[in-house]
C-alpha cells in the first residue's frame, strides 16, 4: 500500500469527553441533564467499535489541592478528585475493552480543559498518540459544550485535525446565558463540523 492509499484509509477517532459522575446530575459540578447524552454516546461508541476505530475517553483527574478549585484560588468547586467516586465515568457509559483513557488536569497548576493537554496511563500526550496512530479526523462528544468540548475542539483544529462535534451527544453548563450557543459558533467559525448520529452513520466512512 502506498502512503497516499494509506492516508485515504485513515480511520476517524472518537473522543468521549469527561462523562464523569461529578459532571452529571447529583455530582459536585453537574451539567444540567448531562446524563441525557449517555445513551446517544453509547450508540456512537458501538458504531466506532464495530468499525474498529480508536475510542478515547477523557477524564478530569484533579489532585486534592489544585489552583483549579475555588478553595485554592480557582473558580470551580472541588470535583473529579483522583480515585474518588465523582471522578469515575458515568455508570451507564459503556466503554469497550481497548478504550484509551486520557487524564487531564492532573497536576496542581493546570485546569486541563482540553483533552489535547491530557496523557495516557503511561504518560503519552494525546496529540503524540494521535500522530503515532496516523489519525487526522476526530469525532467528539461529551461534557461540557462550553468548556472542555469547546477547548478540545479548538485545540484539535489548531493542530490541524478535522473535527466533527456530535451535536446530539453534548451538553453544556451555560453559566452565563448564551455560553453554549457562543461555544458552538466559535467551534464552527474555526472549521468544526456539527453532525448527528444518523449523519455520521451514513457518511463517516464514505470518504
Amino acid at each position: 500500500m502506498t502512503r497516499a492509499e494509506a492516508s485515504l484509509r485513515r480511520r476517524g477517532a472518537l473522543i468521549v469527553v469527561d462523562v464523569q459522575v461529578d459532571f452529571c446530575p447529583g455530582g459536585a459540578l453537574s451539567v444540567p441533564e448531562g446524563d441525557r447524552i449517555v445513551p446517544v454516546l453509547n450508540s456512537y461508541i458501538t458504531l466506532f467499535a464495530e468499525r474498529g476505530c480508536p475510542i478515547f475517553a477523557t477524564r478530569d483527574w484533579h489532585p486534592q489541592r489544585t489552583s483549579h478549585f475555588r478553595e485554592f484560588g480557582g473558580v470551580w468547586p472541588i470535583h473529579c478528585v483522583q480515585e474518588s467516586e465523582g471522578a469515575r465515568f458515568h455508570p451507564d457509559l459503556v466503554l469497550p475493552p481497548g478504550t484509551i483513557v486520557i487524564s487531564k488536569g492532573h497536576t496542581p497548576w493546570e485546569d486541563g480543559y482540553s483533552a489535547l493537554q491530557g496523557v495516557t496511563e503511561n504518560g503519552t500526550p494525546l496529540p503524540m498518540l494521535l500522530q503515532r496512530m496516523e489519525l487526522d479526523r476526530i469525532y467528539l462528544g461529551g461534557l461540557a459544550t462550553d468548556y472542555c468540548v469547546k477547548e478540545t475542539t479548538l485545540g484539535a483544529l489548531q493542530l490541524g485535525f478535522e473535527v466533527t462535534v456530535l451535536a446530539d451527544a453534548i451538553a453544556g453548563i451555560d453559566l452565563k446565558e448564551g455560553d453554549c450557543a457562543a461555544a458552538l459558533d466559535a467551534m464552527q467559525m474555526r472549521g468544526a463540523r456539527l453532525a448527528t448520529l444518523e449523519e455520521v452513520r451514513q457518511s463517516l466512512w464514505k470518504k
